[in-house]
């Protein structure tokens, strides 16, 4: 019975896709379906992003941190260029950046709505260099600019919340919100399950994050290296958290090799 009202229901989440005004997504052109408005998705971020920063503990590396702070600001200033030029400013409106690095081991980043970014120490031996962070932020500020998190939380509201607003899920069943949120947006302390982003959204944020990180002057040909150094690093390890939740590294570094044409045309170097 379950089963069969599921069923029902992404039918008529298809039906809604198709009946209600939908956006298009920067660069790719993808349309989606999204029904939650960014300023409550903003808000949620900034509660959440809080919470997490003051139970978890900030890396004292001031080298390392500085570096996450740099690579994030730059990129930050790439997607305002790049909004600025396109005139889609609204894209980032309410936007409060915010970029810091963790002490935790796992290999794992993520950005929240609002460009409230997190970059965990077990990440940096992996990226090695400035480029090579700058292909991981430049792909989860991605997944935020896109609002692929938008998309899910729409789908979990219909699907899993029996299609509840926000606003009355929030009051009805906080705990349940807060938890589709996180998942949402692949963010997990200590927890190592995530909800995987579909292949259409990694796809799309690899794209984005390559032309982002290369309008910061950061050379895109540096993130097929990087993910070959993920796929190394993937053989001796199983808690490579970040990995969980990405396509096979063969197909994503075949992947991005397509998109550097493309990627190579925004690029100057710094």
């Amino acid at each position: 019975m379950k089963t069969l009202l599921k069923t029902k229901l992404y039918v008529l989440l298809g039906l809604l896709f198709v009946l209600s005004g939908c956006s298009r997504v920067e660069i790719t052109g993808r349309r989606q379906f999204n029904l939650v408005p960014d300023s409550m998705m903003n808000s949620m971020s900034f509660k959440n992003y809080g919470e997490f920063i003051s139970q978890n503990k900030l890396s004292t590396n001031a080298e390392k941190t500085l570096m996450v702070k740099r690579v994030g600001e730059r990129i930050q200033k790439a997607v305002e260029k790049y909004c600025e030029e396109k005139g889609v400013q609204d894209k980032i409106a309410g936007y409060e950046w915010e970029f810091n690095l963790v002490e935790d081991p796992n290999v794992n980043a993520w950005c929240m709505p609002g460009g409230k970014v997190v970059v965990y120490t077990g990440l940096l031996p992996i990226t090695q260099t400035e480029a090579g962070l700058a292909v991981v932020v430049g792909h989860e500020i991605a997944h935020a600019f896109a609002k692929h998190g938008s998309e899910r939380m729409t789908q979990g509201l219909i699907v899993d919340m029996g299609s509840m607003a926000l606003s009355k899920a929030l009051e009805e069943r906080p705990e349940e919100t807060k938890n589709l949120f996180m998942t949402s947006y692949g963010i997990g302390s200590k927890v190592g399950i995530l909800l995987p982003y579909s292949r259409v959204h990694e796809n799309e944020a690899d794209h984005l994050g390559l032309i982002f990180m290369a309008m910061a002057g950061y050379d895109p040909q540096e993130a097929a290296v990087f993910w070959k150094r993920m796929a190394a690093a993937k053989k001796g390890s199983q808690t490579l958290e970040i990995l969980s939740t990405h396509p096979a590294d063969e197909t994503r570094i075949r992947n991005i090799e397509k998109l550097l044409p493309d990627a190579m045309k925004y690029y100057k170097q710094q």
